[in-house]
C-alpha cells in the first residue's frame, strides 16, 4: 500500500505513504498478540517518532508561513501531535494484551487516523499552490535523511548509533530524531 502515490517525488508524496504505513501498522499491531504485538508496537512507535518529527521539523513551519490560515491550522495539528504523544507514553507502561491497553490502542488508532486525513486535507494538499515544487522535493530529502539516520525497522546484530537511535521511550525518539534534523541544518 505504500507505493500508492509513486509519481510524488516531494515531501508530501513522502508524507502520505507513511502515513499509509502508519495505517497498516495500526491494523497489524490490532490484529497481533504477545511477542508479535510488541515487535510491531515497537516498529509502529518508531514509525511514528520519525514521521511526527520530520512534519514538525520540516512540514509544518513551511505551511505556517505559506497558508493564509496556517497558524491555526498548524496550532491544530501541533495540539493533536501532542494529545497522540501523551497517548502512547501511557502505552509504553502497558502490557500489550492488557484489556487497558487495547482500549488505549483503539482510541490512539482513531485519533492518529483522523489526524492524517485533517493534515492530508488542510496542509498537505494545499501546499503546492504556495510552495515551489523544487522546495518539496528538497524537503522530502530532508526527511529521507532523518528516515535513513533513524531506522525505523530494529535491525539486530548492528550496534551503532544508527540502531540504537530509536530504542527506548517514544520521548527519547523524537529527542532523538530532532537531533538529527538539527545536526543536519
Amino acid at each position: 500500500m505504500g507505493t500508492m502515490i509513486s509519481n510524488g517525488s516531494d515531501v508530501i508524496a513522502f508524507l502520505k505513504e507513511q502515513h499509509q504505513e502508519i495505517k497498516a501498522l495500526f491494523s497489524s499491531v490490532a490484529g497481533a498478540t504477545g511477542e508479535d504485538k510488541e515487535a510491531l508496537f515497537a516498529q509502529l512507535r518508531r514509525l511514528l517518532a520519525v514521521h511526527e518529527t520530520a512534519e514538525e521539523e520540516i512540514v509544518h513551519p513551511a505551511a505556517k508561513k505559506a497558508l493564509v490560515d496556517g497558524e491555526e491550522v498548524i496550532a491544530a495539528r501541533l495540539r493533536e501531535e501532542h494529545e497522540a504523544k501523551e497517548v502512547l507514553r501511557e502505552l509504553e507502561g502497558l502490557n500489550v494484551d492488557s484489556t487497558e491497553f487495547g482500549a488505549k490502542f483503539q482510541s490512539l488508532a482513531t485519533a492518529v487516523v483522523a489526524h492524517a486525513e485533517a493534515e492530508e486535507a488542510e496542509e498537505f494538499e494545499r501546499l503546492p499552490g504556495h510552495i515551489d515544487p523544487d522546495r518539496l522535493e528538497r524537503m522530502r530529502s530532508a526527511a529521507e535523511f532523518a528516515e535513513s539516520v533513524a531506522p525505523t525497522h530494529p535491525h539486530p546484530g548492528v550496534e551503532s548509533r544508527a540502531a540504537n537511535l530509536l530504542a527506548g521511550p517514544f520521548a527519547a525518539m523524537v529527542d532523538r530524531t530532532r537531533d538529527v534534523f538539527s545536526g543536519r541544518s
